[in-house]
C-alpha cells in the first residue's frame, strides 16, 4: 500500500524546519545521547539538538503502530523545563497565558499558549500547579525566545515590586513513555497502582531510589508519562523502562505521525505568532474566567474573537491521492485557494493520507468537500473532526 511505503522511510516527516542535514559536532546532546546511538538510533538535527528520528531496529511505521499497541520511549530532554516561584507566580504568569492558574489545584495540570500584544501564539505549553511553584514545560525550538519573552515582562514585574522569580530546570531530563503499557512497565518499577493518577495531573514518585516528578501527559494521543528525572539518574531508569518486555524507544519520525493523527499541533508549522487561539481551534484553553476577566497579553483581539468569530480555523482533512504536505495549497470546489495544508502524513493506523491546515471559515464544516494541490496536481479532500484516530488518555 502507499502509506505502507511511504512511512518506512523518514521522508514522510512533517516536522518544522524539515532539512536533516548529517549530525554536526555543534549540535546539543541530551543525556541519552550514547544511549541512543547503542540501541541503534539514527541521530539527526532537531531545535539545535541531535535527537533520534528513528532506530535501526524498528522502523518510523513499526514504532508508530508499536506505540498504538503497546508502549514506546522518547527522549523529549530537549524541551526547556522552567519553575517559577514566588507567591505572585500565578498572578505574573496570568499575565502572559491563557489559563487560570489560581484555580489550578495543587497536583494538576494544564495546556495553556504564551500569547503576544496582538493575539498571537509565541508558544504552547503544558502548566503544572505544584505546592510551591508552577512547573512548565515548552518547546525546545522556541526555548531562547520563550526565555526572553519571560524575563522582559519578569522585569517589569519585578520591578514593581512583584514576588516572584523563574528557574531554568537544567539538573533534570525529560523522558516519555507512551502508549497502553506505559502504566504497567512503571508500576513495575514503582511498586505502585496508578489508576487513581489522572490525565494531566501530576506528582512525585520514587523510582528505583531517585526522586521524579511524573506527569501523566504526552504528544500522542495515547495514555502516558513524562519524566523529569535527575540528569545523573537517566539513562539508569530509562534503560529499566526499556527492560519491560512490551517498551521499545521512539525517535521523531512516529512522534511526528502520532501527534498528527491525535490532531495536536506542532509549534512552527501548525501555530505561529500570527495565528490567535481562536483561529488555532485552542478556544478551549481560556477558561470562562479568563474570558471574562482578560488580563494577559492580546486579550482585547482574542476575546472578542471567541463571539464574533474569526476569518479562518484550523481543520482536519482527508486527502485522496498523495499526502499533502506543509504549504500544499487548499482549494474551494471551484478552484479558489482558501488555506493551506500546515502537517500532513498517510496515517498509519487508518491506512489513509490525513493533513491539518487553514481554510477560510465558512468551509470548515465537517464533511465539506474540498480540494489539494499536490505538486501541481488537484486532488480531492474533505475536512473531518479531530482527533483523526480517538483519544486514549487516562480518565
Amino acid at each position: 500500500m502507499i502509506a505502507t511505503k511511504l512511512l518506512k522511510k523518514p521522508a514522510m516527516l512533517t516536522l518544522a524546519k524539515r532539512s536533516y542535514a548529517s549530525t554536526s559536532k555543534t549540535l546539543k546532546q541530551t543525556a541519552l545521547h550514547d544511549f541512543h546511538l547503542k540501541h541503534g538510533g539514527k541521530m539527526v538535527p532537531f531545535a539545535g539538538y541531535a535527537m533520534p528520528v528513528q532506530y535501526s531496529g524498528m522502523g518510523v511505521l513499526a514504532s508508530h503502530l508499536h506505540t498504538r499497541e503497546k508502549a514506546s520511549i522518547f527522549d523529549v530532554s530537549h524541551m526547556l523545563q522552567t519553575r517559577l516561584i514566588g507567591k505572585d507566580r500565578a498572578k505574573f504568569f496570568e499575565t502572559l497565558v491563557v489559563a487560570d492558574l489560581h484555580n489550578l489545584p495543587v497536583g494538576s495540570g494544564t495546556l495553556s499558549v504564551f500569547t503576544n500584544e496582538n493575539g498571537g501564539i509565541i508558544d504552547d505549553t503544558i502548566i503544572m500547579q505544584q505546592a510551591d511553584s508552577l512547573y512548565v514545560v515548552s518547546n525546545a525550538a522556541c526555548a531562547e525566545k520563550d526565555l526572553a519573552h519571560i524575563n522582559k515582562h519578569l522585569k517589569v514585574f519585578q520591578d514593581k515590586g512583584g514576588d516572584v522569580d523563574l528557574k531554568i530546570i537544567e539538573d533534570h531530563s525529560l523522558v516519555a513513555i507512551q502508549g497502553p503499557k506505559a502504566a504497567a512497565a512503571l508500576e513495575s518499577l514503582i511498586g505502585e497502582d496508578l489508576r487513581d493518577f489522572a490525565f494531566m495531573n501530576g506528582r512525585f514518585i520514587t523510582i528505583r531510589g531517585v526522586h521524579c516528578h511524573v506527569a501523566r501527559s504526552g504528544y500522542t494521543g495515547e495514555d502516558g508519562f513524562e519524566l523529569s528525572i535527575p540528569t545523573a539518574d537517566a539513562v539508569n531508569i530509562t534503560d529499566l523502562l526499556l527492560s519491560h518486555p512490551d517498551v521499545e524507544l521512539a525517535g521523531l519520525g512516529a512522534r511526528d505521525s502520532l501527534r498528527l493523527e491525535a490532531g495536536l499541533c506542532l509549534y512552527g508549522n501548525d501555530l505561529d505568532d500570527t495565528t490567535t487561539p481562536v483561529e488555532g481551534g485552542l478556544t478551549w484553553t481560556i477558561p470562562k474566567s479568563r474570558r471574562e476577566t482578560g488580563g494577559f497579553l492580546g486579550a482585547e483581539h482574542i476575546l472578542p474573537q471567541i463571539k464574533g468569530g474569526v476569518s479562518r480555523r484550523r481543520v482536519g482533512l482527508f486527502v485522496e491521492g498523495a499526502p499533502a504536505r506543509e504549504g500544499a495549497e487548499i482549494l474551494s470546489p471551484d478552484g479558489e485557494v482558501i488555506g493551506n495544508v500546515t502537517s500532513g502524513v498517510p496515517s498509519p493506523c487508518l491506512k489513509r493520507n490525513i493533513a491539518m491546515g487553514y481554510v477560510k471559515s465558512g468551509f470548515h464544516k465537517n464533511g465539506t468537500a474540498l480540494k489539494v494541490r499536490v505538486r501541481n496536481r488537484v486532488q480531492d479532500a474533505s475536512i473531518t473532526k479531530m482527533p483523526f484516530v480517538p483519544a486514549k488518555y487516562h480518565k
